[in-house]
């Protein structure tokens, strides 16, 4: 068994005692992201649409790192803070994912670490 940190520039650093993402063996454990800016550290997009792009963005940059990619994400776990956005988080994550979708739960959250209204946790195999 191998177990190595993946670790990117391109996307915000982690804010607390975890890593962007872990590669064991030929799975990719991506920690949850959100849509902030990895050289301001700013939240990026005025709406749940724009914050969802940046959000997968986000993914898409921490797999690059561990030689994969959105193509290759298993399951999906979304928190949104308001339920009322999942239609926008959804049309916005079929323009980024392919068919087949991956395995995904959807949850409200009362908050998240960050005043953003999306985060995103993937799980590739690659």
């Amino acid at each position: 068994m191998t177990r190595e940190e993946i670790s990117t520039d391109d996307a915000p650093p982690s804010i607390g005692p975890f890593s962007q993402a872990i590669r064991h063996d030929d799975t990719v454990y991506v920690s949850g992201q959100g849509p902030v800016d990895p050289d301001t550290g700013d939240i990026v997009g005025d709406d749940i649409r724009e914050q969802t792009a940046h959000t997968l963005e986000n993914v898409e940059a921490v797999l690059s790192a561990a030689g994969a990619s959105l193509d290759d994400v298993v399951k999906a776990t979304v928190f949104v803070t308001d339920m009322d956005d999942y239609d926008d988080v959804n049309d916005v994550y079929a323009e980024y994912m392919s068919d087949p979708f991956p395995a995904r739960s959807a949850v409200e959250v009362a908050d998240l670490p960050v005043d953003i209204g999306v985060e995103i946790e993937v799980i590739a195999a690659v």
